[in-house]
């Protein structure tokens, strides 16, 4: 059965374009089909044949990657129905990785210790913290910051919730709405910043609208492709597995923890700030330097615990999409359980290997925010020149956080279905996508750049919020504008990471999708021709950049 789903809308105008070329080019013999392909899942050993002929091949590669091996082959004739486990069968399971998932369940032990101690600390000289939003206290952060992060919580969780329905229910829309929104945000934001005489802030919002006009303006010729395959992950998505169910709880779980570490977050301050009168309560004394390493330690660990849930997300959606694509059209069906499948390998076998992938991200992000407090301190000082290279050095490290985030995605992708550890697992995904040519359809596609820029919406605005509330209820604390820069820090890590989490099932569709792309492309040529030749219709050069 071909992939046949009726789009509706403005998508359908890309779907449809380039449908004469295709029926030339399939009378032409641009496009081959090998009707001695095996139905159903290979068997143990299956060894993949080559799709073209042999003056038509690319040279050979040195990476040799066998296709995936689906465990054996269920039995139709009795209705039976093979698991997530027995399709994509791991023939030696194990515990991979296993030192990274030992020390993030000791950094986790760490952040729930520190978390009880300086929230004890805080409960126990709660009235004399501040009472509300107009409380008074001249030390530190107090109950005044806990009003304001559960402000930001429940803006960037409908804001979380509001994009995820625009994705859902459009396609092309969806990609304008992004780009338009994010400039005319960044303009706005950058206005009332001059407005308010915070000149250098305003200058960096100028700089990344003009940067984000300009990608914008470079992405438009490749918003069908993208438009085509955003359309495909939600299809898929509304029609097998949970996705969307995983999303809200993985969205509600990341909320959950965004008020735990905001309520810690204030009880650091609260509990080691000098002078408070929680410095009694056991926990130690107080001190600043207490203080700021606290910060540090939590700042990382919540950094590491959101990736994490990020990412047991990413690997479970992984499977599910893998599911379809591999096994949809084949006799046996849909893996049964493929959703709760996925999510037990990965919080068993793979748990490791997320762990690991997780820590690298979370370890440069940690560096990207603390680049980020040290701009937002030298724009509050009116140092252009250090708001300028704090600004530059945050995207050098922004820039090599892309470049693991996109190693991790498909590595992650390719764990879910096959268990493998993370560095293999990352080093053969890579080599068989390069052989593939799906490198070069990967950066065709601005799903992944369009989702991040929402995100970043979301997060500007938590952290706009944050700044309009600490300048109109003018807390004690913050006479100077000290602190001014650390709260709009932290919401906007509050805001991305919780958008983020949302928008995993999406991205995790696109990232297998490629991944098994690229390990065995005569699935979806053989299982989906109208998917291929939608794709071929919107994107002439997949028949050129797929070595199939």
């Amino acid at each position: 059965m071909a992939y046949h789903q009726h789009h509706g809308g403005e998508a359908d105008s890309y779907y449809q374009q380039g449908q004469g070329d295709i029926a030339m080019q399939n009378r032409s013999g641009g496009y081959q089909q090998n009707h001695q392909y095996q139905q159903g899942p290979p068997p143990q050993g299956y060894q993949q044949q080559p799709y073209l002929s042999p003056s038509l091949l690319p040279p050979p590669q040195q990476f040799v990657q066998s296709p995936p091996q689906y465990g054996k082959q269920p039995n139709y004739g009795s209705g039976d129905k093979q698991d997530y486990t027995q399709t994509f069968k791991i023939d030696k399971p194990k515990l991979n990785d296993l030192w990274a998932s030992i020390l993030f369940l000791a950094t986790f032990a760490g952040f729930v210790a520190v978390s009880g101690i300086t929230l004890y600390g805080y409960s126990t000289t709660k009235g004399q913290q501040g009472g509300g939003i107009y409380g008074s206290s001249t030390l530190a952060l107090n109950t005044n910051t806990i009003v304001l992060f559960a402000f930001v919580l429940v803006t960037a969780l409908l804001l979380s919730l509001a994009y995820f329905w625009i994705i859902r229910a459009f396609t092309k829309q969806a990609i304008w709405i992004t780009g338009i929104l994010q400039i005319v945000f960044g303009i706005g934001t950058a206005i009332i910043y001059f407005a308010r005489h915070y000149y250098s802030a305003a200058i960096v919002f100028i700089i990344f609208s003009i940067f984000y006009i300009i990608c914008f303006i470079s992405w438009i010729p490749r918003i069908p492709f993208s438009v085509l395959m955003l359309q495909v992950v939600i299809d898929v998505a509304k029609n097998y597995g949970h996705v969307f169910i995983v999303s809200l709880i993985g969205g509600i779980t990341a909320t959950a923890f965004g008020a735990w570490f905001a309520a810690t977050l204030v009880g650091v301050y609260a509990k080691y700030n000098p002078g408070s009168p929680a410095c009694s309560e056991g926990g130690g004394g107080c001190s600043q330097g207490k203080v700021i390493g606290l910060l540090v330690f939590i700042t990382f660990a919540a950094y590491w615990i959101s990736e994490v849930i990020k990412n047991v997300i990413h690997v479970t959606i992984s499977g599910v999409y893998g599911s379809w694509y591999f096994c949809a059209q084949k006799p046996g069906g849909f893996p049964h359980n493929a959703t709760r499948g996925a999510f037990k390998r990965a919080m068993t076998y793979s748990f490791g290997s997320i762990s690991l992938g997780s820590l690298i991200v979370a370890i440069i992000q940690f560096l990207r925010q603390a680049c980020s407090i040290a701009r937002q301190n030298e724009a509050a000082q009116g140092n252009i020149v250090g708001t300028i290279f704090f600004c530059i050095l945050g995207c050098l490290i922004s820039l090599l956080e892309w470049a693991v985030q996109f190693i991790n995605e498909y590595a992650f992708s390719y764990i879910a279905l096959y268990g493998k550890a993370y560095f293999p697992a990352a080093k053969a995904t890579w080599h068989m996508m390069k052989d593939r040519g799906i490198d070069a359809l990967v950066n065709e596609c601005l799903i992944n750049p369009v989702l991040t820029m929402g995100a970043v919406f979301v997060a500007y605005v938590c952290s706009f919020l944050a700044y309009l509330y600490i300048t109109f209820t003018k807390p004690e604390y913050n006479q100077n504008g000290g602190y001014t820069p650390v709260v709009m820090a932290f919401a906007f890590l509050i805001g991305l990471q919780i958008c983020n989490i949302f928008l995993v099932p999406i991205k995790s569709g696109v990232a297998t999708f490629f991944v098994a792309m690229a390990f065995d492309p005569e699935v979806l040529i053989k299982d989906y021709p109208d998917l291929w030749n939608r794709m071929i219709g919107v994107y002439p050069h997949v028949q050129t950049m797929v070595h199939a």
